[in-house]
C-alpha cells in the first residue's frame, strides 16, 4: 500500500468503482498484446495509450488552472513531425528518435513560452483566440513546406529495426514477441511513466497553487504568487507532454501528416475527452479517453449488429443505420454532459 502510495502521489481514487474501472483498463491495456490481438485491436490500445497522455496534458491547462487553449495539437503535431522528419531525413536509428524527440521539445517549449509570455495575461478568451490562431498557421506553414512535411501527404518512414513488425524477438509455437508489440509495450510503458509524472505534478505544491489560480486568481495574487509564471510553467510543461504523446503516436503510425497531428478534429476529440472523463482530475483523462476511442471504433461496428438484429421491425434499423454513428456520438455526448456535469469522475467520487 505504501509503495502504491507512493507511485500515484497520494492520489487515490475516490471511488471503489471508479477504482475498479480504472484497474480493468490498467489491465486490459498492459496484456492487450495477449487479450486482443487482432490488428484493431491493437491499433486501438496504442491510441488509448498515446491519447491519455495527451488528454492528461490538456487537463493540465483547461482542469487544473483554467486556462482555454485550442493549439494543443500544434504540439502534438510538434512531437509527430519532429520523431517522424528526423527518422525520415537521417534514417531509421535510435539517434533520430532522440534528435528529434529533443528538438520537437525545445520547439513546442518555446513556442508555448512565447505565447504564454504575450497572451496569458489577457482574458481567457482572448487567449484562446490568439492560440487558435496561432495553431491555424503552424497547421497552414506545415502543409505548405511540402520539400519539408510532404504537404497534405504526410511523410511516412522506417523506424528502428526492433520495433518493425517483421522482427522476431521470441518465438514458441503460437506464441511469439515481434516489433510491433515490441513498439506498443514501447508505448504503454512511456505513456503510464508520463501519465504518473504528471500525477506527481498536481499533487505537489506547485499542482496546489494551479489550483488555487484557477478558483480565483486574484486571491492567489494577493497572497504573493506571480500566476504568469505559473502560468507559463504549466503551458509549457503541458505542451512538452503533448509534443511526447506525438513522438509515441509516430513511432506507432510510422507516418506524419497534418490529418493525424494537426487536425481541428482532433483538438474537438481531446476536449470531449476531458470534458466526459471529467476535468481537473487525470484519472478522468483515462476514462474519457477509453470510452472516447472504442466508441469511435467501435458504435458503428455494434450499430451495424443492431441494425440487422432489427431487421423486418419499423423505424429501427434506419435509428440504428452504421452511417449514422456519428449521430449517436454527439446524443452520449449531450447524455453524458447532462447527467455528469462534473463528468463521470467527478460524479463517481461524490458517490464514494
Amino acid at each position: 500500500m505504501t509503495m502504491l502510495r507512493v507511485v500515484l502521489s497520494g492520489d487515490f481514487p475516490q471511488s471503489r468503482i471508479l477504482s475498479a474501472a480504472l484497474l480493468v483498463i490498467f489491465i486490459a491495456l498492459a496484456a492487450a498484446p495477449f487479450l486482443f490481438p487482432g490488428t484493431q485491436s491493437l491499433n486501438v490500445a496504442a491510441k488509448i495509450c498515446y491519447f491519455v497522455v495527451l488528454a492528461a496534458s490538456y487537463d493540465l491547462l483547461l482542469g487544473y488552472t483554467g486556462i482555454v487553449s485550442f493549439a494543443h495539437t500544434m504540439f502534438f503535431g510538434i512531437g509527430g513531425y519532429g520523431a517522424g522528419l528526423a527518422l525520415y531525413t537521417w534514417g531509421p536509428t535510435w539517434t533520430s528518435v532522440l534528435i528529434g524527440t529533443l528538438l520537437g521539445l525545445g520547439l513546442a517549449i518555446v513556442l508555448a513560452l512565447i505565447i504564454g509570455l504575450f497572451s496569458l495575461r489577457v482574458r481567457a478568451i482572448f487567449f484562446a483566440m490568439i492560440t487558435l490562431a496561432v495553431a491555424s498557421a503552424f497547421a497552414i506553414l506545415a502543409s505548405q513546406l511540402s520539400w519539408l512535411t510532404g504537404g497534405e501527404d504526410g511523410r511516412t518512414f522506417r523506424v528502428p529495426e526492433v520495433l518493425r513488425p517483421g522482427y522476431s524477438l521470441l518465438e514458441a509455437g503460437a506464441f511469439s514477441i515481434n516489433g510491433r508489440i515490441i513498439t506498443y509495450y514501447l508505448i504503454f510503458l512511456a505513456a503510464l511513466v508520463l501519465f504518473l509524472g504528471m500525477l506527481r505534478v498536481v499533487n505537489s505544491p506547485f499542482g496546489r497553487v494551479l489550483q488555487g489560480i484557477r478558483e480565483n486568481e486574484f486571491r492567489a495574487e494577493a497572497l504573493g504568487y506571480r500566476t504568469i509564471v505559473y502560468r507559463s510553467i504549466v503551458n509549457c510543461l503541458s505542451a512538452a507532454m503533448a509534443t511526447l504523446a506525438g513522438v509515441l503516436a509516430a513511432l506507432w503510425l510510422r507516418y506524419t501528416g497534418p490529418a493525424v497531428t494537426l487536425s481541428f478534429d482532433i483538438m474537438l476529440d481531446i476536449l470531449l475527452m476531458v470534458v466526459i472523463g471529467g476535468m481537473g482530475t487525470l484519472y478522468g483523462a483515462v476514462i474519457g479517453a477509453t470510452i472516447f476511442i472504442l466508441a469511435e471504433n467501435y458504435l458503428q461496428a455494434l450499430m451495424g449488429a443492431l441494425s440487422k438484429s432489427a431487421a423486418g421491425l419499423p423505424v429501427l434499423p434506419q435509428l440504428f443505420d452504421p452511417d449514422r454513428w456519428l449521430l449517436w456520438l454527439g446524443v452520449l455526448f449531450v447524455l453524458s454532459v447532462y447527467f455528469f456535469p462534473a463528468g463521470i469522475v467527478g460524479k463517481l467520487a461524490a458517490r464514494k
